[in-house]
């Protein structure tokens, strides 16, 4: 519904011009999917160390050194250019902490991808090189959180996991109680239903012209299922929420009809008398582009 989808940035894009409901990761998330990793890292350089040590009978200096150097390397390059590649742009940092690297228009990253990073990561930006002030610095920069590695390989990482608040299902409208009563409730499904809430939910961040277009759009599909259009001088807000609201209510009733309440099995709620709806006189329709806004 949203033009921004709540992004922390620059939207992204995928190549069907679909903007994808996710943000780019912050840079506190990131950096400590970056111990995570060299934890894991120094975990198996000092195993493969001991192991080298109990087993390279060699008295060969160069040799020996040779082969630390070359476990170095494939620990350091490896490790996430192996992850990436085979769980499509995670580290076992990422997944602890519900990041993913993708490509700028949304797609999986193949191997070249996490080759790329990789070794951008290992030749400029790894502490110890440049202390992992490049990469803090392009990524405060750019506007989706990109390091040096990102840019060269053409990829984004993506919060995956973000905490979602679920909005308090609208009350009924006083006013309508009496009428949403007798609707025809029928042909709203789940999946209506759910679209509707969500509108509601965030009809508040939509820019006004969305909003209209939008609520518009529901109220339409609503009053062609339940063949119940819109009262004279009701909001749009306010029809939406009567019809979810009524709805509500018979799923509750018929709840509490099928699981009957026992001592060890109490009613999961009370039901409350509707009142009768109040004569109320007609009110002229609210001015264009307001409609859809619920106060508050």
């Amino acid at each position: 519904m949203s033009t921004n989808g709540g992004y922390l940035g620059t939207p992204i894009v995928t190549g069907e011009a679909v903007a994808l409901d996710l943000r780019p990761a912050g840079v506190a998330t990131r950096a400590r999917a970056v111990v995570i990793d060299l934890a894991v890292q120094f975990a198996l350089l000092l195993v493969a160390s001991l192991l080298l040590f109990r087993f390279a009978f060699s008295s060969d200096t160069a040799a020996y050194a040779a082969i630390a150097v070359s476990l170095y390397v494939l620990v350091l390059l490896g490790y996430p250019v192996l992850f990436e590649t085979l769980t499509r742009g995670r580290t076992l940092g990422k997944m602890a902490l519900g990041l993913r690297v993708v490509r700028d228009d949304g797609g999986p990253i193949r191997f070249r991808h996490a080759l790329v990073r990789a070794l951008v990561g290992v030749v400029v930006e790894k502490p110890g090189i440049s202390f992992g002030s490049v990469a803090l610095i392009t990524m405060l920069v750019s506007r989706t959180g990109k390091r040096l590695g990102d840019m060269a390989a053409g990829t984004v990482v993506l919060q995956e996991r973000i905490p979602v608040r679920v909005a308090a299902p609208p009350d009924m409208p006083p006013a309508l109680a009496g009428w949403a009563s007798g609707l025809d409730l029928s042909g709203v499904g789940d999946e209506l239903a759910l679209r509707v809430r969500q509108f509601l939910a965030r009809a508040h961040e939509l820019d006004p012209s969305a909003r209209e277009t939008i609520g518009t759009g529901l109220v339409a599909e609503i009053a062609g299922r339940t063949s119940a259009p819109i009262p004279p001088g009701v909001p749009g807000w306010a029809y939406l929420a009567a019809v979810l609201a009524e709805r509500r209510n018979r799923e509750l009733s018929r709840a509490a009809a099928v699981t009957p309440a026992t001592p060890a099995n109490p009613a999961p709620w009370s039901p409350l008398p509707v009142p009768p709806a109040p004569v109320v006189p007609p009110t002229p329709p609210p001015p264009a582009g307001d409609g859809f806004a619920p106060p508050g």
